[in-house]
């Protein structure tokens, strides 16, 4: 028999891959009659040079037969050294194993192979071995092999396991004897095992994560669901030799994600309307047949008539029929008229309604129905197979009854607060705005009549940084409910923005993308357009120190301006588009407001009427506001009593007079310093000094570190020229402005940090702090409130 056919036939059950391996065929006397490839490349001999030779030439004497310590030694392997044919010795893990003889070796003495490999071939083999010792064993994956016909050959004990039954019992079984009633539920896949696995015989196509659906031999009865995966085995040949499959027990992540989905659900398909019999029905519709198989609503009858339920108070409520929902699609909702239901004592219903809880029974829940503590209703699941309710399932139902209560009670409140409703729209409207050193102010508002009550018609004024003050007018299409929410959002979001000091352009400009952005939000099939697009709104800021008044509108009327002489006139303020439209940018105007200067920011409705034109209005207002002296309340109602003898009837009326005051000198300190170290000496000499001349001493020493720490930072982080300004308000306000543009941050600094705690210092010594922003860079600002006996700073002047 030839060497090498010998070679290949041997009976090889070594730990190490005789591919890459020095493999040598041994006659009886252990003479080399076979030399690998490998073994010359390893080795270093060639076939003509140690053929015939004795086994001694690469094992030297004492080593041969004898193993070394055993490092690497495992399965059978021995480490030896080697004798490589440029003289130096070689460790290599080494095996041998009997060579197999034919008929026409009979008689002839047994001959063996011998494989010798490098160690670190022969660990990795190992490893391998551990790794798929590890899979057949220790691994949660069930792994089992199914061979070309389908029948199982060989599982690991994960996959023992599952099945429940001892090993030798199923052995041989094929795929769909195991789980006769399974099936998989992964869309766009076969859904027997066999037609699965028969595909990837077929193709050799690998199926990753389906979801198969059936019982455990073990376990009848109860479904579970397992992930499984199958890919195509191959010989080294690529003879097919079947199909593995690996599968993992998912079920109570699949029942978590099937109950998260039923949840979504619920939110989108429970209460559309403010019907309380379809809101009904559309918690039956929801839960059958995904997770009960049959579901009953029940609801006390002074719900129904939109009243407050019935207190239960040992008189159980009258119940009524409402709707009902079963898995075979019976015709769901309540006989024409509704119907009375009764409930005997000691029924689940009765438990439930007595004790105000949730009670179950078997396949049967009740859970009732509550708002604000008081029972509306029950409902009733009941399932026609024997499964209980589970804890995670019993969670689900009392969040869908919740979401069901919640629009019920929705519902039932709708026409009952409807007049309650309006009250609040009016609180929407600021009621006594706060009295500012800027300006005197007095206003009123119209709703268009008393049954529409508030529209979508505001005003404000807000206080800003500096002693400056935000005015704002505006007007919501519309009347009634989602005019004046949508008025609500808007001045909340105005007064948000005005926070920021953003100049009246900017605001504005912000304003209309989160109009527009609300638009684009509203889903296609609402039915009736946003009231917030095509708003219209004036926004106007007064500085009293510079007397200097910036104004932007979105649409709106411009305001009407009476200088302190008497002179009248609207300024030339670009209209710019209506809010949510837009396209077009908004531009500011900048105008002098000298002290005693009347401005007067209104709403159409105060000068439109059916009877006349919007120039006429004016022409009567400007009419008005020439007797400017008068007290602002006065002209107020004089505006309303021309304007509006008869009361607003077509649309909402708004008025706000704003009458200008000024800071004088003996209030304001400014200087310039340079951006350079030595300014921040400067600018603590300078501060103390006005505070001296101002009484303010007590305040000299927070004054002085709030200084130094803003100039520091301005002098390290921009450009020169900066400037400090001390204004004496209603506090004392200091004021530091660099050319930068860059946001400062409050911090905390670790022990060992160099700097990073100038703002931390300065928020524990003032009130209030921040940044507002100008083309030229940015102003930070602080007030500190006078000492308690200070008599305070004296009114502005005008």
């Amino acid at each position: 028999m030839n060497a090498w056919n010998a070679a290949e036939s041997a009976d090889f059950r070594g730990p190490l891959d005789v591919t890459r391996a020095a493999t040598a065929v041994l006659d009886a006397q252990d003479r080399i009659i076979g030399w690998s490839p490998a073994a010359q490349r390893l080795l270093g001999y060639t076939p003509q040079e140690i053929i015939g030779s004795p086994l001694e030439t690469l094992l030297p004497a004492g080593s041969a037969g004898a193993a070394h310590p055993p490092e690497g030694s495992l399965s059978g392997s021995q480490v030896h050294t080697l004798r490589h044919r440029d003289g130096r010795m070689v460790r290599m893990a080494v095996t041998t194993c009997p060579l197999a003889q034919t008929s026409e070796d009979a008689g002839t003495e047994a001959a063996r192979v011998l494989v010798a490999a490098e160690l670190d071939e022969h660990r990795m083999w190992e490893s391998r071995q551990a790794m798929l010792h590890g899979l057949a064993t220790q691994s949660p994956v069930g792994l089992g092999i199914y061979d070309t016909e389908l029948r199982l050959t060989w599982a690991n004990t994960a996959y023992t396991r599952e099945i429940g039954l001892p090993v030798e019992e199923f052995l041989g079984a094929r795929a769909d004897e195991l789980y006769p009633d399974g099936e998989f539920v992964t869309e766009g896949y076969p859904r027997t095992l066999e037609d699965v696995m028969h595909h990837v015989l077929d193709t050799g196509e690998p199926i990753l994560d389906l979801h198969f659906v059936g019982q455990q031999p073990s376990d009848p009865g109860t479904d579970h669901v397992w992930s499984c995966s199958y890919y195509r085995l191959q010989d080294a040949y690529g003879r097919v030799l079947g199909v593995c499959e690996d599968a993992f027990d998912i079920s109570g992540r699949y029942q978590a994600q099937r109950r998260l989905n039923l949840l979504v659900e619920a939110g989108t398909r429970i209460g559309t309307t403010l019907d309380m019999t379809v809101t009904a029905r559309e918690i039956t519709e929801v839960a059958v047949p995904d997770f009960a198989s049959m579901v009953t609503v029940d609801l006390v009858r002074s719900v129904l008539e939109g009243e407050e339920p019935e207190p239960v108070d040992g008189n159980l409520p009258t119940l009524v029929r409402v709707a009902t929902r079963t898995a075979d699609h019976t015709p769901d909702g309540p006989p024409p008229g509704l119907h009375r239901v009764e409930y005997p004592p000691g029924s689940l219903q009765y438990r439930s309604l007595s004790s105000g809880g949730m009670v179950r029974e078997e396949s049967t829940m009740v859970v009732p129905l509550r708002a604000g503590g008081t029972l509306m209703g029950l409902v009733t699941f009941l399932r026609t197979t024997p499964s209980l309710f589970d804890k995670g399932e019993i969670e689900l139902a009392d969040e869908l009854v919740i979401r069901t209560a919640v629009c019920l009670d929705n519902a039932r409140r709708f026409t009952r607060e409807h007049t309650a409703a309006l009250t609040l729209q009016r609180n929407l409207l600021p009621q006594n705005l706060p009295a500012q050193s800027a300006v005197d102010l007095a206003y009123r508002y119209l709703p268009s009549d008393d049954r529409a009550g508030v529209g979508g018609d505001w005003f404000d004024v807000i206080g800003l940084s500096g002693t400056r003050v935000g005015l704002v007018v505006g007007d919501v299409v519309g009347h009634g409910l989602q005019a004046a929410a949508t008025m609500g959002r808007l001045r909340t979001t105005v007064r948000a923005l005005a926070r920021l000091d953003l100049s009246p352009d900017e605001l504005l400009s912000r304003l209309d993308d989160l109009v527009g952005q609300t638009a684009e939000d509203q889903p296609a099939t609402a039915g009736t357009d946003d009231v917030a697009t095509g708003v219209t709104c004036l926004y106007a800021v007064y500085d009293p120190v510079s007397r200097r008044c910036t104004m932007a509108r979105a649409g709106h009327l411009p305001p009407a301006v009476v200088d302190a002489d008497g002179g009248l006139h609207f300024p030339d303020l670009p209209a710019g588009p209506p809010l949510g439209l837009g396209g077009l940018p908004f531009e500011s105007l900048e105008i002098e407001l000298p002290a005693g200067s009347l401005i007067a920011l209104f709403t159409d409705g105060l000068v439109e009427a059916r009877n006349r034109d919007v120039d006429e209005g004016l022409d009567i207002l400007g009419r008005v506001l020439s007797e400017h002296r008068r007290p602002l309340d006065e002209l107020c109602d004089q505006a309303l009593a021309e304007l509006l003898p008869d009361g607003p009837a077509v649309d909402d009326s708004a008025l706000l007079l704003v009458r200008t005051r000024e800071l004088g000198p003996r209030q304001v300190a400014a200087w310039e310093l340079p951006a350079e170290p030595a300014a921040v000496g400067k600018a603590r000499e300078l501060a103390t000094g006005q505070l001296r001349e101002w009484g303010l001493e007590e305040l000299s020493y927070a004054t002085e570190l709030v200084v130094s720490e803003l100039v520091t930072n301005a002098v390290r982080h921009a450009a020169g020229p900066l400037h400090l300004r001390l204004l004496r308000d209603l506090t004392l306000l200091t004021e530091v402005s660099d050319t930068g543009h860059t946001s400062p941050h409050l911090r905390h600094s670790a022990s060992d940090d160099e700097g990073g705690r100038g703002l931390f210092i300065v928020a524990q010594l003032v009130q209030r702090w921040g940044t507002r922003y100008t083309p030229e860079g940015k102003t930070i600002w602080t007030e500190q409130a006078f000492p308690p006996h200070y008599p305070g700073a004296p009114r502005p002047a005008g």
